[in-house]
């Protein structure tokens, strides 16, 4: 009788998720995104109109370390591109990544979407209404791109939060029962709403075409460290809330009902998760303009090759996502150099076939 106790399981309700299988952090994962971040961080820096040895780059990165003093055989103008140009454009890279596969793959989890994305709650329409309306409105100086340095990622920032709690406040008019599938469809009207403002303004003032398009379509575009700075502290904060409860995406994978069976809060986590990605998401936007799918195509890669755990999901997706727009914006400034093209244009085209592949591996989620 003890044997058939011990060996009996219960039984999920009909109906019922099933709990993803526990997993943990593999140390070769861990290695291979690290590696990999390593990778982009050493050919971000090396390839560019003026090609630097890899080795050489490699050795002026350690010396940047305290206490190591190493020739790199690099002129002082060399080791100038290397610390003053490229190195804040890369690491902004890796940050801004990092950020938005971060956001892409807790939004998947919160909303049990895997074809959610950093944008869904209407970031991106907020974003670009702000920055619309800073450019062509005149309030910045001299309308140039070039020289907005604190009021275009100022702009785009609280924007993209307007927007965000636009869309909660929206989907909270009906009742206290918020569930995902609302918050889906009042972020899909907050976002219809502020493009058709967008769209109106730029029919009003057409000569803001370009400059508006060009920080639609994403860049990557730093003259020193001043844009790592201002999204360093929103990574540090984002990144922290949404690893330290990656766990609970799991339990809410189940569903409401049952994840209130075993001891969580499911609003409350739901809510914390959206707010930190919206955060880290609109400090990304501020800083590089809309790069779309970052969000879907690293999370899922991961889900596909590491598993579908969030515990191994969300750090990896953070390190491949840095890794793997880092690597695009080197694409984007050398396919075409002396000229660069969007990394927003670089990641359409990568994530469009991608997402195909998605939509079909997703079908039964969706159905």
């Amino acid at each position: 009788m003890r044997l058939a106790l011990k060996r009996s399981r219960p039984v999920a309700p009909a109906g019922a998720g099933t709990l993803p299988r526990p997993a943990r952090l593999r140390k070769r994962w861990l290695a291979a995104g690290v590696f990999a971040v390593l990778v982009a961080l050493v050919a971000g820096v090396s390839l560019g109109p003026v090609s630097l040895p890899p080795g050489s780059v490699a050795i002026e990165l350690l010396n940047l370390l305290p206490g190591v003093h190493l020739d790199s055989g690099l002129t002082e103008r060399e080791i100038a591109i290397v610390t003053e140009l490229r190195l804040p454009r890369v690491v902004l890279g890796l940050l801004v990544g990092g950020l938005l596969a971060l956001a892409g793959g807790a939004y998947q989890g919160v909303f049990r979407n895997p074809l959610a994305d950093p944008y869904l709650l209407g970031v991106a329409a907020g974003a670009g209404l702000a920055v619309t309306v800073v450019l062509t409105l005149g309030v910045s100086t001299g309308g140039a791109l070039s020289g907005l340095p604190v009021t275009i990622p100022l702009a785009a920032f609280v924007g993209s939060l307007g927007a965000v709690a636009m869309t909660y406040l929206l989907g909270s008019a009906g009742g206290r029962s918020r569930s995902p599938a609302t918050l889906i469809l009042a972020g899909v009207a907050v976002s219809a709403f502020l493009s058709a403002g967008q769209t109106y303004l730029l029919q009003r003032h057409a000569e803001s075409i370009q400059e508006v398009y060009s920080w639609l379509l994403g860049r990557l575009a730093t003259a020193g460290w001043q844009d790592v700075r201002l999204v360093l502290p929103y990574f540090l904060l984002t990144s922290l809330i949404i690893l330290l409860h990656r766990r609970e995406l799991d339990v809410l994978s189940v569903g409401d009902d049952e994840a209130a069976s075993l001891g969580l809060h499911p609003q409350r986590s739901r809510y914390l998760l959206i707010a930190a990605a919206s955060l880290g998401t609109a400090a990304a936007v501020s800083a590089s303009g809309l790069i779309g799918f970052v969000g879907i195509i690293v999370p899922h890669t991961v889900r596909m090759l590491a598993g579908a755990s969030y515990r191994v999901i969300l750090p990896l997706s953070m390190l491949f996502g840095g890794a793997f727009l880092a690597l695009t914006d080197v694409v984007a400034r050398t396919a075409a150099a002396p000229q660069e093209i969007p990394i927003g244009v670089v990641t359409a085209l990568l994530g469009g076939p991608f997402f195909v592949v998605v939509l079909r591996s997703a079908r039964r989620v969706l159905t």
